[in-house]
């Protein structure tokens, strides 16, 4: 096994973790240190905290939120569909619109059951 292979992988690695890590360290050394009561308050939203961080929330945040997530990534399981098309023939076509009719219940279902309504 010839060591030169890897080559182009250690130089992807270390122009990662230099495009990573260099900037932070200049900013660090070469930015202004001016802290003062403003910068060091806890900023949220643009206004005073005005209950405990560890409120409870409600449920149907999560709720919204997960739902997002699984349907946008489902979502971005079109665009590489979309650009094999016309390799994929017919069989691809038709297994994906059978994946976006299961996605079309699910989403049907979540709207009957109020899961996106926010109240």
């Amino acid at each position: 096994m010839n060591l030169d292979q890897y080559l182009p992988v250690l130089l992807f690695v270390m122009v990662g973790v230099g495009v990573g890590v260099v900037p932070q360290v200049l900013g660090r050394l070469l930015g202004p240190v001016r802290p003062d009561a403003e910068k060091n308050s806890p900023y949220e939203c643009g206004f005073e905290a005005f209950e405990d961080a560890r409120m409870k929330f409600d449920v149907r945040y999560y709720l919204v939120a997960i739902l997002f997530i699984l349907f946008d990534l489902e979502i971005a399981f079109l665009f590489p569909w979309a650009v094999a098309l016309k390799e994929i023939g017919a069989i691809g076509f038709w297994s994906v619109m059978v994946f976006l009719g299961i996605l079309v219940v699910g989403f049907i279902y979540e709207w009957k059951k109020g899961a996106l309504d926010w109240e």
